[in-house]
């Protein structure tokens, strides 16, 4: 039998995590049990909400454990193990990345298709990712036609399926974030209608020009400055989808912003967080439009690809950093 590898949390990060902090040892592979798989993975996902599960603190899931490996999306072969509804050759999906093998229980995995779509798909636009940008825009934050959407983050993998879900929708304004003048670019080519580089100047500001009129919807990705500058700019009776905060998931001191959260008074906001967690009755709706959208050419999707296990620390951090456009994915 091959030898299995795996990333373990070497430390916890003190502030912006670093390569330190992560372990790739080799293991033997595990030998399933009743009812469970032994699934090579083929792909594996790296999510900013990892970064939280690297602090010992109670959160709504449990933090990762020291000198065992991580966890997260994936998907991959089943290669052994019996169990009713799987045979070797299928494809799943599962919760047991970082790591080549994992022994997953049959029921905690997801037979996919790979006739349908490519499988790294059900990682990002058919997976996690994308209910949570539907799930969010269209019951969290009850989009309604005509009005104006602002997304921050919105060349990442849930942001930029927002903008295009609020278009497909019937929004009468779409407008995004992003870090750098080419994922600007690449937000206009998937039809926001507007979009900015949030190194350009004050948000606030950058945010009043893109969306004159106000903004009914906000999708927050990225918290601080982003949220403050929503509060600023969002209508009477405006919602906001807490998603993310991924400007101050590397903080070591309370955040600055928001400084103006009096306003959600006057102007009677609904600011609103949500786990994709407790949206799942909304899948297969979304599977049945989405998979639409992707094969009638309507909606688009970016993926970055990241080769190697060994890796997958520094695609981790490259995510943090805002390296990736569209999904962050690592090959195994």
């Amino acid at each position: 039998m091959p030898t299995n590898r795996e990333i373990q949390l070497a430390s916890r990060p003190q502030g912006w995590p670093t390569e330190d902090n992560f372990r790739l040892v080799t293991a033997e592979v595990p030998t399933p049990g009743p009812g469970q798989l032994l699934v090579r993975n083929r792909y594996m996902s790296v999510d900013p909400y990892m970064r939280g599960r690297m602090n010992d603190v109670r959160s709504y899931v449990p933090p990762f454990a020291l000198d065992a490996p991580l966890d997260g999306g994936a998907v991959g072969e089943v290669v052994g193990g019996e169990a009713d509804g799987f045979a070797p050759g299928d494809t799943v999906l599962h919760g047991l990345g970082w790591r080549d093998y994992a022994l997953v229980e049959a029921k905690a995995a997801r037979k996919v298709e790979p006739g349908l779509a490519p499988v790294t798909a059900y990682l990002g636009v058919l997976g996690m990712t994308g209910l949570t940008a539907y799930a969010g825009l269209l019951e969290v934050a009850a989009m309604r036609p005509g009005e104006t959407v602002f997304v921050s983050g919105a060349a990442g993998a849930v942001g930029s399926m927002v903008g295009q879900i609020a278009r497909l929708r019937g929004a009468g304004r779409v407008v995004g974030s992003a870090g750098s003048a080419a994922k600007v670019e690449r937000l206009r080519a998937l039809g926001f209608d507007d979009a900015f580089d949030y190194h350009d100047g004050p948000v606030r500001d950058l945010l009043r020009a893109a969306a004159p009129d106000g903004v009914d919807v906000y999708f927050d990705n990225v918290g601080g400055e982003h949220l403050e500058a929503a509060i600023s700019s969002m209508n009477l009776h405006g919602r906001a989808a807490i998603c993310g905060m991924i400007a101050q998931y590397n903080d070591t001191e309370a955040p600055a912003a928001p400084r103006n959260l009096a306003q959600v008074i006057g102007k009677r906001l609904t600011l609103r967080g949500f786990l994709v967690n407790d949206h799942g009755h909304l899948r297969e709706q979304f599977v049945r439009e989405v998979s639409g959208w992707l094969r009638d050419g309507t909606l688009a999707y970016d993926e970055t690809i990241v080769d190697g296990l060994e890796n997958a620390p520094a695609a981790f951090l490259g995510l943090l950093r805002g390296e990736n456009l569209g999904k962050m994915l690592v090959r195994l």
